[in-house]
């Protein structure tokens, strides 16, 4: 017999272009658990397929920018919350991206800037970095870069975070969350971890316990789950404040495959190993 699902209530939508990583710890699968976790409902369209482990990035394969075009047209029944932008593997795809992005005016969009994997491989060039500086930088609400990608996005400017982040928001970008978990300034404790909001008109650091171990996708769950939140209406500095929290919990229960990073646990509050669903006992 048929029974009738209760009423949902409504989901804001985020729209991630986005690499898949197989290994589930960033990328697209990364993304739509941080954004499903936070409330909101992840529309994917992938950026490119990597050949990767947990240890690192061996193959970065461009998709196709106009079948990108075409799945972002076959959106456009969605209302669109938000907008994450994680890795960008070719200048063919930044245009794509762009182009996508551009259709959203007024949609909010969160660039996590893919540009090293957490293996030491390189995942982008200068003509890209330049790219992303002219093309996309412009268009972006908040970007989120650890330090090392704050220093290539400014060519190398000489100076502090705050210096630098000045540069990016005079080509346009409203602001920059600076993650400093992998590359520490000397002022802060070793077993903390410090993140700085830069935007015209306020700045806000946190400090987090540090945990110990090396991840893979925690950029991408913070970028994601701040793109759902900005898509429930929240503000800046609640949404990058909760990202975080959401962020440091997903780490904190993380899993470690043999030797490996450990991957974000970002749906760490359902059971492992559910009794019964919709009250059905498992056969």
């Amino acid at each position: 017999m048929a029974t009738s699902s209760p009423m949902v209530p409504h989901l804001p939508v985020v729209l991630v272009l986005a690499g898949h990583d197989p290994t589930g710890g960033a990328g697209l699968v990364a993304d739509s658990e941080a954004i499903a976790a936070n409330g909101g409902w992840a529309l994917t369209i992938p950026t490119a397929w990597t050949v990767q482990n947990c240890r690192d990035v061996s193959e970065v394969i461009p998709a196709d920018p106009d079948a990108m075009r075409r799945m972002a047209l076959a959106l456009d029944d969605f209302d669109i919350a938000a907008i994450k932008v994680g890795l960008v593997a070719s200048s063919s795809t930044l245009d794509a991206v762009t182009d996508i992005v551009r259709r959203r005016p007024g949609v909010p969009l969160v660039l996590d800037p893919v540009l090293r994997a957490g293996g030491g491989s390189e995942l982008s060039t200068a003509e890209l970095v330049d790219g992303l500086r002219e093309r996309l930088l412009p268009l972006v609400d908040i970007l989120t870069p650890n330090r090392q990608e704050l220093s290539r996005l400014t060519l190398g400017l000489e100076g502090d975070d705050t210096r630098r982040a000045v540069e990016l928001m005079t080509l346009g970008c409203q602001a920059i969350l600076v993650t400093g978990t992998d590359d520490p300034i000397d002022r802060v404790p070793r077993d903390r971890v410090q993140h700085t909001l830069h935007a015209p008109d306020l700045s806000r650091q946190w400090s987090w316990p540090r945990l110990d171990g090396q991840f893979h996708g925690s950029g991408c769950t913070l970028a994601a789950a701040l793109a759902a939140r900005l898509g429930t209406g929240e503000s800046l500095v609640a949404a990058c404040e909760q990202a975080q929290a959401f962020t440091w919990q997903s780490l904190a229960h993380g899993w470690q495959p043999g030797e490996a990073q450990i991957l974000p646990r970002r749906l760490w509050r359902l059971a492992v190993m559910p009794e019964r669903v919709d009250g059905v006992p498992p056969s």
